[in-house]
C-alpha cells in the first residue's frame, strides 16, 4: 500500500510542477517540494498523517524560506516606444477610420498607423484623433473636433 502512497505524491509532484512551469508565476512549486518530500515517509511505511504532516511542513518550510526572495521578484511592465503614442494627437490618413469595415489609419509625427475606434464610430480624413490606447498593432482612437 505504501508504494500507491508514493506514486500518488510523485504523480501530484508532476502535476506541480507542470502547473508552476505553465503558470510562470511561483505558485505551486513550494507544494512540489512538499509531495516530493512526502514520497519519504511514504517508502518507509508511515501513516497517510505522518506523510500529509511531512507534505505540509516541507511546503510552507519552503514557503517561509524562499518568501523574501520571491517577494523581490516583481514583474515590471516594460512600455515600448509605442506606449508613448497614447495621449498623442494624430490625423486620419485614409478615406476615413470606419472599424465596421476594417478600415483606418492615422499619422503621427510622421509615422503611419493602423487605427480604429473604441465604441466603433466612423471617424473622416483629416480629422484630429486623440490616442486612448493600443490593441495589438493598432491604435485605439477618438476624434476630438
Amino acid at each position: 500500500m505504501s508504494t500507491w502512497f508514493a506514486i500518488f505524491w510523485l504523480i501530484l509532484a508532476i502535476v506541480l510542477g507542470v502547473f508552476e512551469a505553465v503558470t510562470v508565476q511561483l505558485v505551486a512549486i513550494w507544494f512540489a517540494l512538499g509531495s516530493l518530500a512526502a514520497i519519504v515517509p511514504s517508502l518507509m511505511g508511515g501513516s497517510m498523517w505522518i506523510q500529509f504532516a511531512v507534505f505540509v511542513l516541507v511546503s510552507l518550510l519552503a514557503l517561509a524560506a524562499t518568501r523574501p526572495f520571491v517577494k523581490k521578484l516583481r514583474v515590471k511592465q516594460v512600455h515600448t516606444n509605442a506606449d508613448s503614442l497614447i495621449g498623442q494627437v494624430g490625423i486620419v490618413a485614409s478615406e476615413c477610420i470606419d472599424p465596421s469595415k476594417g478600415i483606418g489609419r492615422v499619422v503621427i509625427s510622421g509615422q503611419d498607423w493602423a487605427a480604429c475606434t473604441e465604441d466603433g464610430s466612423v471617424i473622416p480624413k483629416d480629422e484630429h484623433v486623440l490616442v486612448k490606447g493600443i490593441t495589438g498593432v493598432k491604435l485605439v482612437v477618438e476624434a476630438i473636433g
